[in-house]
């Protein structure tokens, strides 16, 4: 890819303390959300409280304890699963860092990895490929018996903490950085609760000196708990408000879809998993900031790409990293000739999409995205950099609005139907559902927000600003500004929980 990073959800039902997240029909769990009012005031204040009047030397352990807890509220049935990982990366890479030989090292490495990706895949993945196979053998034999019964076991962000464990002793291997002596840090890397079941994905190198040693300021305070309140607005003001609009035109029957609803649909969804999910990185990175740790950006204004290249320079840029580095480059990156650069970028994306959840529809939306990186790395890329950038823009929003139809639709049928109505093709009539049906003033004033908010610019705005903001007055007029614009939005946010209304967790298969 270039060098480029790959940057590369489905909805539950939720409440006002907690997201009702589903696991099949045979289980439930209540997850402790950061956009909960549990959260919100209860759960962080005690947290900010109990840590800020630690001497220093606890203060690791009281994120320890803190984070256990955070996963045990909802997951305490897959704590052991968790611990049993930290203990086996823990010992493996003990190991790691020893002196053998190469090839004994290889070794080590090959079981950490079976190790990790076993677990992920028996969690995750393991009820998916026992019903493609069952599917399979009844095509092949023309006998259909019973289907495979669904198990539910699916431990939340299992597969970022997997992805943090391998990322742990793949660096060891590497020589990027030594084994960790103290299983305490180790564990605490794993479970820190900011980036546990949501990202983004920190990989150990990156913070391994801040686990032992950070000294955060008064600017890391304000700045993380100002991050967070963005974040939490992002999450509750436009994803949730936005999100209901979604799911009904997505819930509509594929006979009665227009091009006016599937287009509707379609921007709705496309803006409600951004903000949620950059709302939800944004948290993650401001209550991390204040307990003096500095995490990756994951976003980067990724809707303002002018190629699916750049898109996925700035779309969960975590991830695309992780891929890149541990993935695309050990299988050669462009290193290699055209044709298996082609293959490795296919591969890559295929399991990226793979990643996000055990449905074809992901594998389908991670080939496609495969595709047009590609299709970009061909004649038409050359094509597509003279073209006019407003083209190029237009052009990258339809693939990544296309693609997201792919990603939130529950069949490819659904998603079929959905694209065939985008472009004209739809058989509804637009007499049993319109588009005003789905939009009220709250709604169309989420998406201006939302869509004025996808795009720098506001800081555009302010960085154009700099010669008058040397003035004191001016500066406290903007700070002043500042401070009451977070205000609002906490407070506008704190309503919106409070009333109880939609409030999903869409990482639940992740």
């Amino acid at each position: 890819m270039d060098g480029a990073p790959f940057q590369g959800m489905r909805h539950s039902e939720g409440g006002t303390d907690f997201a009702l997240c589903r696991f099949g029909s045979t289980r439930s769990s209540l997850v402790m959300i950061f956009s909960s009012t549990l959260f919100v005031f209860l759960y962080l204040p005690f947290v900010l409280i109990v840590h800020g009047l630690a001497p220093q030397y606890l203060q690791n352990a009281v994120l320890l304890v803190v984070s256990l807890i955070y996963y045990g509220w909802g997951e305490y049935r897959f704590v052991p699963v968790l611990s049993g990982l930290i203990v086996v990366n823990y010992g493996l890479g003990l190991l790691l860092s020893g002196q053998f030989r190469q090839r004994t090292r290889k070794g080590i490495l090959l079981l950490a990895v079976v190790v990790d990706v076993g677990v992920l895949v028996y969690f995750k993945y393991a009820e998916f490929l026992l019903q493609t196979a069952h599917g399979f053998l009844a095509l092949l034999s023309g006998v259909h018996g019973q289907d495979v019964p669904k198990t539910g076991l699916l431990p939340l962000g299992i597969s970022f903490f997997t992805f943090h464990v391998l990322s742990y002793v793949i660096d060891i291997y590497r020589r990027q950085v030594r084994a960790q002596r103290n299983p305490a840090l180790l564990c605490l890397y794993i479970v820190l609760f900011p980036q546990l079941i949501a990202g983004p994905i920190v990989r150990y190198h990156e913070i391994a000196g801040q686990l032992s040693k950070r000294f955060p300021t008064m600017s890391d305070r304000f700045t993380g708990i100002a991050r967070f309140i963005v974040g939490l607005g992002k999450k509750v003001l436009l994803a949730n408000t936005i999100g209901p609009l979604a799911d009904a035109v997505f819930s509509i029957p594929s006979n009665d879809l227009t091009a006016n609803l599937a287009w509707l649909g379609v921007t709705a969804y496309t803006l409600q998993i951004y903000f949620d999910f950059s709302g939800y990185s944004d948290m993650a990175i401001g209550l991390a900031r204040w307990f003096g740790f500095r995490f990756p950006e994951n976003f980067d204004y990724p809707y303002v790409a002018r190629s699916m290249t750049e898109f996925w320079r700035r779309w969960h840029m975590s991830l695309s990293r992780w891929f890149r580095d541990y993935l695309y480059m050990t299988l050669g990156g462009n290193r290699v000739s055209p044709a298996r650069t082609y293959v490795n970028l296919v591969l890559v994306f295929v399991l990226c999409g793979f990643w996000h959840g055990a449905s074809w529809n992901f594998v389908f939306w991670g080939l496609l995205h495969g595709g047009f990186l590609i299709l970009e790395r061909s004649g038409f890329g050359r094509v597509l950099a003279g073209a006019w950038s407003p083209l190029r823009r237009f052009y990258c929003l339809s693939v990544i609005g296309a693609t997201w139809v792919v990603f939130r639709a529950t069949t490819l049928g659904m998603a079929l139907a959905m694209l065939k109505a985008v472009v004209g093709l739809g058989t509804g009539l637009g007499t049993v559902y319109r588009p005003a049906m789905f939009l009220d003033n709250e709604r169309l004033l989420a998406i201006t927000v939302a869509v004025i908010g996808a795009t720098p610019f506001l800081g555009w705005l302010r960085g154009r600003l700099p010669p008058l903001r040397d003035r004191w007055r001016l500066q406290l007029v903007f700070d002043v500004g500042r401070l009451a614009g977070l205000s609002a939005v906490l407070l506008l946010s704190a309503m919106q929980l409070s009333s109880g209304t939609y409030n999903p967790f869409i990482y639940f298969r992740f």
